[in-house]
């Protein structure tokens, strides 16, 4: 009679990935035992060019380089040393020996493989009746667990020559509880400023993890009416740069409590307006220096020609030299016009005290010298000069 209990593991618990790609690169294997077993750690390397190979434990002593034992311990020996292999036995397997155990070929630069050992603390306990005919027997299996054991089956099979070749067998699913985890995911990697955002809360725990909560820069969230709680997501209507900050999503279950956080930056919208182009307008001027408006409309086209050949193809700007050449004759003209208005007033002036004096020269006093300057008024429209 016999009793057996042992785990069913996910292939991936119980085997690593192929490290690498076939060459030379150490190959290893995770080994489950039941405490006080013995565990077999074998590293292979499919193409091995004389190099060494080597075995270190969790604390990262050397137990065997090559075929040479390093750590004084009896429970360890060599089972098989080759350029391609590297075997090692463990007996005796206590839980203090469980861990990660490194394999490692000293090229340049050195490669290594990991193997971890997990070591069943297994209890076995045995009755009989009073009449020593009828046994009870009950085992035992600790082992240490995380949230990738979760929904794993554990299984307990019972061999007795009785059951005619047909085990029994009993089987347990196990439940780990585990605090969640939680990870915010942008709709956007780029936020630009007028549009939305919904930043979502991915929390993954068992029991499932109550509704989360949404603070920022570690106080409540600063505008409810345009910041929407929808479940796990945080809608932002019309980002603008005050929406800057570390968004926090905190998500609780009955085991413990888990965050993450978020840190906004609002950009920019980007200038896709197209270049404009300026056209200069033509503008007519009825003036005696036709002439002038002619050179400076042939001086602009010249220097448009002369333009600096790194200049942006598509780009205009304003006429310059056109420009210049209609201020200067718009101030010619005022100049000239002011010019001939003073001249104007002045031969003006100059005929009427010329009249007033001819009007004083034989008066006796000042009466008569009046009568007489509005007397020679009235013949002084025979006698105006004209000056061209």
């Amino acid at each position: 009679f016999f009793f057996l209990c042992f785990s069913m593991v996910p292939a991936a618990a119980s085997k690593n990935k192929m490290k690498g790609s076939q060459g030379q690169f150490p190959l290893t294997q995770n080994v489950t035992v039941v405490e006080g077993g013995t565990a077999i750690l074998t590293c292979r390397v499919d193409q091995n060019d004389n190099t060494s190979l080597q075995w270190s434990n969790p604390a990262q002593q050397t137990l065997y380089f090559d075929d040479k034992k390093a750590l004084r311990d009896n429970r360890i020996e060599l089972v098989r040393a080759s350029w391609h292999e590297l075997s090692i036995s463990v007996s005796d397997v206590s839980l203090s020996d469980e861990g990660q155990y490194t394999c490692s070929l000293f090229t340049m630069p050195v490669k290594t493989s990991k193997a971890y050992l997990t070591v069943l603390d297994v209890k076995y306990l045995k009755e009989e009746d009073a009449n020593r005919k009828t046994f009870t027997v009950s085992s035992t299996l600790d082992f240490r667990v995380d949230r990738s054991d979760d929904g794993v089956a554990v299984i307990c099979r019972v061999d007795h020559e009785s059951l005619n070749a047909t085990p029994q067998v009993a089987m347990q699913v196990l439940e780990i509880h585990y605090t969640p985890s939680v990870k915010i995911i942008p709709s956007t990697p780029f936020p630009q400023e007028g549009q939305p955002l919904i930043l979502t809360c991915e929390s993954k725990g068992k029991p499932l993890p109550e509704p989360v909560l949404w603070t920022k820069d570690g106080g409540e969230l600063p505008d409810p009416d345009r910041m929407v709680v929808s479940g796990r997501e945080l809608n932002i209507l019309f980002l603008n740069k005050t929406d800057n900050g570390t968004y926090r999503c905190e998500a609780t279950n009955t085991i413990g409590q888990s965050s993450a956080e978020y840190v906004l930056i609002v950009h920019d919208v980007p200038n896709t307006l197209p270049p404009t182009t300026l056209i200069p307008s033509l503008t007519t001027a009825t003036v005696t220096t036709t002439v002038a408006i002619a050179t400076s409309t042939t001086t602009s086209a010249t220097t448009s020609s002369r333009r600096d050949p790194n200049a942006l193809a598509g780009q205009t700007g304003p006429d310059h030299a056109l420009i210049g050449g209609i201020v200067a004759v718009v101030v010619f003209v005022t100049l000239c016009s002011i010019f001939l208005l003073g001249r104007y007033l002045a031969r003006h002036k100059g005929t009427y005290l010329t009249n007033e004096a001819k009007g004083a020269e034989d008066a006796p006093d000042a009466d008569t010298a009046i009568i007489n300057a509005e007397g020679s008024q009235v013949n002084a429209e025979e006698k105006k000069e004209y000056f061209i």
